[in-house]
This record gives C-alpha cells, structure tokens and sequence, in this order.
C-alpha cells in the first residue's frame, strides 16, 4: 500500500512538470524564434516480487512478478520545427529558413545561438553595430561583430538569402564584404536554454557548424523583413493540458484509495 502512494506520488510530480512545460509553451506563444518543449518521462526501478521460476506454491512459471515504483521526468526536449514566417517592417528584422541559428556576443565575452532575428542598430565606438534586441552584437560568418562606418546609411541596408549585407555609401549601393553569420549543430536538442531566447553549445549538442566553411550542411535561407513565429500550436498545446491534468487526477484517485484501504486495514483489530 505505501508502494502505491509512492508511485501516484512520483505521478503527480511527473504531471506537475508536464503542465509547467505545456504553461511555458503557451506563455511564449508569441516569442519570436521559440521552439515547443516536450516532457519526456521514464519508468523508476521495478521490485520484484516473485522468481520467474516459482510460484508462491513452488510451481514453476515462466514469468516473474514486478512491480513498478512509478515514473519520473527524463527529460524536456526542444522540438526545433520550423515556425511560420511573419511579415516585418523593419529592415533589420530578419527569419532563417532552415536549421541554421544565429550568432551574437554576449556580455559575459561567450558566443550564444538564437532563432529570434529581431535585430537592432546600435551605435558603437567605430560607428555602428548590429545587435539583438537585447545589446548583443551578431556575428558574422567569420566570427566577427558586424559594424558600419558612419558615412553608411543603415537605413537602405539590404541582405540577400545567403546573408551578405549591403547599404549606401553616398547614394551608392555598396556590399559589406560581410555575411551575418548562420550555424548548424548535430544535435539542436542538447542546446542549454537560457533567458532572451539564447542557446548555449554543450557537450551533447555538439560543437556550432559554421554554414559558410562547411560543405556538407544543407545552407539555410536569410528572409529580410519577416520573423519566425513561435512553433506552438495553441490547439495541440490544450490538448496536452487536458491530457496532464486527467493524468494528474487519476493519480491523486490512486493516492485516496490507497489511503482508504490503508484506513480500513487499520480499523480491522477494532
């Protein structure tokens, strides 16, 4: 009996999980570049209560007698889809079509990777610099930050689908000799999530495939003035919280009819 209240114990904590994730879906629905994450669970240690040879009454048998002590959290994986493309009327929005992320240097001196586009210009100390939303400078496809002298006019900038700029330099247009960085990894699912839509490279994502040296990649497309969405289907997203909460009930069920069995146990010697 206190097997079975453990069990729908370790149930509900799994469920409560599944529900924060599925609730963090939905509050990044409208977050550019946000991938959907999954709850992923596993079975715990089984106990095993009687020998595949012999039964209680020493007949043999060809199967045992296990039971399970519940279930736990495994793992919260990134589904990296590609999200719906989105119209902008800034020219320094821009979208990745295909696996590809995007660069930018952060404050702490570390290089992180990010679907969100939404980028900004900023003045720097030898004129102006590309940045995220947040003041990280993106990088180019040779790691460096991405700056423009002060006589470009950033409002004609321009980039093609492979990612080189250009702008005009005194009513000319002019290229850059630069092309916004875009990487690849092996395994986008083991990118550290941190705050501001950041990705951080570790050991199980493997290390960042820059798109322009590599030749066995396939190359993503750079959209300018559009966005990707946020990969969340809202409709999906409320199915799977109808599905955790179910879960969640049928549990606590478990929990208060092990508890009503342990009540009656206890009230036989009277």
């Amino acid at each position: 009996m206190m097997r079975a209240l453990w069990s729908a114990a370790s149930g509900m904590v799994a469920q409560q999980t599944s529900v924060d994730t599925i609730s963090n879906n939905l509050a990044n629905v409208n977050t550019v570049g946000f991938k959907q994450e999954k709850a992923e669970f596993k079975s715990l240690l089984y106990q095993t209560i009687q020998s595949p040879t012999t039964t209680a009454n020493g007949e043999n048998k060809p199967i045992n007698a296990q039971v399970g002590l519940g279930t736990r959290t495994a793992a919260i994986t990134s589904q990296f889809t590609q999200g719906a493309l989105t119209e902008s009327s800034s020219n320094t929005a821009f979208a990745i079509n295909g696996s590809g992320f995007f660069a930018v240097h952060g404050s702490d001196g570390n290089t992180y990777y990010t679907r969100n586009g939404n980028f900004q210009i900023a003045v720097s100390t030898n004129g102006m610099m590309l940045t995220d939303s947040y003041g990280n400078p993106v990088l180019d496809s040779q790691g460096n930050t991405i700056e423009f002298p002060n006589n470009a006019n950033v409002n004609t900038l321009s980039v093609n689908s492979a990612g080189e700029i250009f702008y005009e330099v005194n009513g000319k247009l002019t290229s850059s000799g630069k092309n916004i960085g875009v990487y690849q990894f092996s395994n986008p699912a083991g990118l550290e999530k941190l705050s501001g839509s950041l990705l951080a490279e570790t050991e199980a994502s493997g290390q960042p495939i820059n798109e322009s040296t590599s030749a066995d990649v396939t190359k993503s497309e750079i959209y300018q003035n559009y966005l990707e969405s946020s990969s969340v289907q809202v409709v999906d997203e409320m199915v799977n919280l109808i599905v955790a909460q179910r879960a969640y009930e049928m549990n606590s069920k478990a929990i208060q009819a092990a508890d009503d069995m342990l009540s009656q146990a206890n009230q036989l010697k009277r």
